[in-house]
């Protein structure tokens, strides 16, 4: 009876056994299966517009001579990479050690100086004390010593001066970076200010993106931000949005700073930058459900009675761990979480298939 006319002919209490008997089969059949699976769901993740940006780097400066003289020696050149506090330029400093050793001299001959004015002051105000001179030699007395006292002084700031002076004839690097652009040649002469070597560090980047003012407020309100690279996305540290629009296009600049490390960015690039808008509903599934192939992405559905077919969708946002589905599937279907290993079980079974 049941063959010709189905389940829905049985009396009640036969038709809910037969049916348990059937949910009983398709859940043995789904727990045979060699991977695992995950249902498709319908949950809140970011809204995003997407923006062009330029990668550049935090830390990036021109070296400028601080002293002048004649170039002795260039220890890098452009694409070398620089430890920070390793010497980059070499100045003759015949000049600065002979300044300095005059400065040098000057303050000793300050000191002896201020050691008679010492000695005289005091044998002043011993006299005065006792009445054998007067007020007016006492004052005369003070003044010297005090003369001498800042004359010493002075000697100090220009050895101080000096030595500073002999250190800038050896140009250090800031940071660890790397030399972009060489601005002089061994034996060329050069004054105060003049470029020398520029760099920038690849440790510290961020990007630049020019937002419209329709956008602003509502970034402003989110500060969420995601770099789009080859590798993945990457999670902005900061964001940082100018309080001021360009009068030429009315846009506000937002800079937004990346972690540490390298993902495969450089200055320069252009990147796309997702902003955080607000958000909505999506359907997602887990990433490492998605099988890409070429242009084509697909999931393998496990249907309620345990049959797996390979089936096209349309992929859209990744949001950490989950990618949203545009389009191919619906809230509620299972997916295999092991795309290689649902492909190997879907090939086994049709070959068992065709065996039979």
């Amino acid at each position: 009876m049941m063959t010709r006319h189905g389940i829905a002919d049985l009396p009640l209490p036969t038709r809910a056994a037969a049916v348990l008997v059937m949910v009983a089969s398709y859940a043995s059949a789904a727990e045979e299966l060699p991977f695992e699976t995950a249902t498709a769901e319908m949950a809140r993740a970011p809204l995003e517009r997407v923006y062009d940006g330029t990668v550049e780097a935090v830390n990036q400066a021109t070296m400028s001579a601080q002293t002048a003289g004649r170039i002795a020696e260039v220890f890098f050149d452009v694409d070398d990479y620089v430890e920070p506090g390793e010497p980059i330029v070499r100045f003759t400093d015949v000049e600065q050690q002979s300044a300095l050793q005059q400065a040098k001299a000057t303050l000793e001959e300050a000191l002896a100086r201020q050691k008679q004015a010492e000695a005289e002051f005091q044998r002043a105000e011993g006299l005065l004390e006792s009445g054998s001179s007067s007020r007016r030699e006492y004052d005369q007395a003070l003044a010297a010593r005090d003369a001498a006292v800042a004359r010493t002084a002075a000697a100090r700031s220009a050895v101080q001066t000096a030595e500073q002076q002999l250190e800038y004839t050896l140009v250090r690097a800031p940071y660890a970076g790397i030399v972009t652009e060489r601005h002089v040649e061994v034996g060329e002469a050069v004054a105060v200010g003049q470029p020398l070597m520029s760099g920038l560090s690849l440790e510290s980047l961020r990007v630049v993106v020019n937002l419209p003012q329709q956008a602003a407020a509502r970034v402003r309100e989110h500060k969420t931000a995601y770099i789009l690279t080859g590798e993945g996305r990457v999670e902005a540290e900061t964001i940082t949005i100018f309080p001021f629009a360009h009068s030429a296009s009315n846009t506000f600049t937002v800079r937004i700073e990346l972690p540490q490390g390298q993902f495969a960015l450089y200055p320069g690039m252009f990147v796309k930058v997702a902003l955080v808008i607000g958000d909505s509903e999506r359907l997602l599934v887990p990433t490492i459900a998605l099988l890409r192939r070429s242009e084509v992405t697909g999931v393998y559905v496990v249907s309620a009675d345990g049959d797996v077919r390979l089936r096209q969708v349309r992929a859209g946002n990744a949001f950490n761990d989950q990618t949203e589905i545009l389009a191919g599937l619906s809230a509620g279907e299972r997916v295999a979480l092991d795309p290689v290993r649902a492909g190997i079980y879907v090939k086994s079974r049709a070959v068992s298939n065709d065996e039979d």
